[in-house]
């Protein structure tokens, strides 16, 4: 367990707390992106967990539409949960080629935008005339969401209704994901009406920070420092790059 040291000698195994306890600080960003969705995570199916994202974002935030389609992969649950909860047809709008990496870790803008127009193509005859909600998990620097909203238009959707199965990402991990800085994150210095303006979509939404602790189910447990700035860990004052030590001259170290 986190705290825990094992000392192995001879004469058997001993584990033991040299350390005071502290409250647990598991990242609930693993539930809403980063973890494989057929896990057991802190002990939940990360896959019905992200179903229940969605069936609480369609509670939290409704649109009026005909059709609910997902940003593939890791949208795809919520997007189900979405659907079944507002009572619309699911459909797969947007195809992923799954030769094409996750884009948001992209170490440019050059590359994250070459990467959706080569990751992800709208199928003309399912969006044609529609009125479409697009689930996504997150929303980082807003570019890929933008180019999302134009490529469904450009296929014919009627309506683009943006939903974002969890909170705001208003401030960096400093805790060992490699997350933007938050001068780059969009909703750190924009409003959601604004954000909304800049991917011109005709309406967005995002889930409650409440709304994912309840769904996760347990709210004392988990790190959400991304959605929440508040660091189990305190930092000092903020960080205008992540990862410092990397920035440094390790030969100046000796």
């Amino acid at each position: 367990e986190p705290g825990v040291l094992v000392r192995i000698t001879p004469h058997g195994l001993t584990s033991y707390r040299p350390f005071p306890s502290a409250r647990p600080a598991q990242c609930i960003f693993e539930y809403v992106y980063f973890a494989r969705p057929d896990s057991i995570l802190f002990g939940r199916n990360v896959a019905a967990v992200r179903r229940a994202l969605g069936r609480r974002l369609a509670r939290e935030a409704p649109a009026e539409a005909d059709l609910v389609i997902p940003v593939p992969d890791s949208g795809v649950p919520a997007a189900l949960g979405y659907a079944e909860e507002a009572g619309l047809r699911f459909d797969h709008g947007l195809i992923r080629n799954h030769y094409v990496g996750r884009t948001f870790i992209e170490p440019k803008q050059s590359i994250r935008h070459f990467g959706v127009k080569i990751k992800l193509n709208p199928v003309r005859e399912i969006l044609e005339g529609k009125r479409v909600v697009v689930v996504d998990d997150s929303i980082v620097r807003g570019t890929t969401s933008r180019k999302i909203v134009s490529m469904l238009r450009a296929a014919g959707a009627r309506e683009v209704h943006m939903r974002v199965s969890s909170p705001p990402t208003v401030s960096p991990c400093f805790y060992g994901i490699d997350t933007p800085t938050r001068r780059e994150l969009i909703a750190a210095s924009h409003s959601v009406e604004e954000i909304r303006t800049y991917l011109r979509a005709d309406s967005l939404a995002y889930l409650s920070l409440e709304g994912l602790q309840e769904s996760v189910g347990a709210k004392g447990e988990f790190c959400h420092a991304c959605f929440s700035l508040d660091y189990p860990v305190p930092f000092p004052g903020e960080e205008s790059a992540q990862l410092r030590l990397f920035q440094i001259d390790p030969w100046a170290l000796a």
